[in-house]
């Protein structure tokens, strides 16, 4: 079994093959349900959305504390998957901040799952992409907000300077929201924020409007601009790649920071991502999969120069993003690889490769191998290449294969790999 969702309307840019051959279970639930504000929690179905949840929550004076950037995302795919913002360094990944969910399980019964309630089942579902049972409701951390973020930025001259300051302002839980950008190999600028009940006016940048730059091409100014403060709306902040998605409308959309097309016609960007893929021909779908690349690994951030110059000799694509996160050594399939919790640093690289010799197939499994080496992970949203013994190499397999067998999944539903690698996905 599997949802009825289409694969269009995923925001991976891939599709799921076993749409057409499992049984697919319509599952609408869309609403928010519960801001419980003496508990600290609000209480979702799986296809709210980020964007939904901040338009709900900051009139309120709260938030969640992850908001990944792209407004459609949704809470089930966050979960199930994984999610990651520049907040994350204090918080961890999306499932660190889920109190609880609520499971239909293959036999028809709805359970809930906590730290304290059913915790085997609660520690399995985050990147278990719908493996264990169909999700019906979370309930997720709120902490109160402030309605701007005074934002720093760092501009570094080498790799080397980069990320040793990368990892200092990592490392300091004092700064609320840190974010890098790698413009190349040797130039990028690090990000601190942290929220504040007022702005200075005259460094108000409000970010958001639809006539304003891409935020990744307004970081770019400050290699020049040197060392600056702004404070933008926390709105703003948290959805701040929406717009370009990340970096990718300088490929679909190339005159899409132009002032005039921004001023014109700003209001309409960026494209949906499932009209994307919906209106994709064949021939564009092919060669989008052999001359560009998206991918994000999850790496000790000790490793982050070495990690670096591997994307800078295998793909030269940048900007590259940069976010640090918490990884506690909770069971499940990620986790610290020891009893307590580490730093790591999400490396998204998104774009068309500058190599001569890309291949995505050789590629990807180069950079699978690296990570892995490392004891790294790859975000699954993405191709990923490994075969089944490398995956569990990477991946824990443990606590899942367990609740796999308890739950009686062998026969209702296919593994995490049989739903992620290349060969189910188009």
């Amino acid at each position: 079994m599997c949802t009825a969702r289409p694969g269009w309307q995923t925001m991976s840019f891939r599709r799921g093959k076993y749409k057409d051959t499992m049984f697919n279970i319509e599952i609408n639930l869309v609403d928010v349900l519960e801001v419980d504000y003496t508990k600290g929690t609000v209480r979702l179905e799986p296809m709210v959305t980020m964007g939904q949840l901040t338009s709900l929550l900051l009139p309120l004076g709260w938030t969640i504390p992850i908001v990944p950037e792209i407004d459609d995302l949704t809470v089930g795919g966050l979960v199930m998957g994984t999610g990651i913002e520049s907040s994350s360094h204090i918080y961890g990944l999306y499932q660190h901040i889920c109190v609880s969910y609520e499971l239909i399980l293959c036999d028809g019964s709805v359970v809930n799952c906590s730290k304290t309630e059913n915790p085997d089942l609660f520690y399995s579902v985050p990147w278990s992409y719908g493996t264990l049972g169909f999700l019906a409701s979370v309930e997720i951390q709120i902490v109160p907000a402030k309605p701007f973020i005074k934002l720093e930025y760092f501009p570094c001259a080498s790799l080397n300077e980069a990320a040793k300051l990368f990892e200092e302002k990592s490392r300091n839980t004092a700064n609320e929201f840190i974010e890098g950008l790698m413009f190349d190999r040797d130039s990028g600028v690090v990000m601190v924020g942290n929220m504040v009940d007022s702005p200075d006016r005259k460094k108000l940048n409000e970010i958001g409007k639809w006539y304003k730059p891409w935020f990744f091409e307004h970081v770019r100014g400050f290699l020049s601009k040197g060392h600056s403060i702004e404070y933008i709306p926390l709105r703003d902040y948290y959805h701040r790649h929406t717009r370009s998605i990340f970096w990718e409308l300088k490929d679909i959309i190339p005159f899409g920071n132009n002032f005039l097309f921004r001023v014109l016609l700003g209001w309409a960007v960026p494209p949906k991502v499932s009209f994307l893929k919906l209106t994709q021909t064949k021939t564009v779908k092919k060669l989008y999969e052999e001359n560009h690349i998206i991918q994000d690994m999850l790496v000790p951030i000790e490793t982050l120069k070495d990690s670096i110059d591997v994307f800078h000799k295998q793909v030269q694509v940048y900007p590259l993003w940069l976010c640090p996160f918490k990884l506690t050594p909770d069971p499940g399939m990620v986790h610290s690889r020891g009893s307590k919790s580490e730093l790591f640093v999400d490396i998204g690289v998104y774009g068309v490769p500058e190599v001569k010799n890309f291949n995505p197939v050789v590629t990807t499994r180069a950079i699978e191998e690296f990570v892995r080496k490392v004891k790294g992970y790859q975000m699954l949203y993405a191709d990923t290449y490994m075969d089944e013994t490398e995956f569990r190499e990477m991946f824990d397999h443990s606590l899942y294969d367990r609740i796999r067998k308890q739950l009686n999944c062998e026969t209702a539903f296919t593994t995490v790999f049989g739903k992620v690698n290349k060969k189910v996905r188009t």
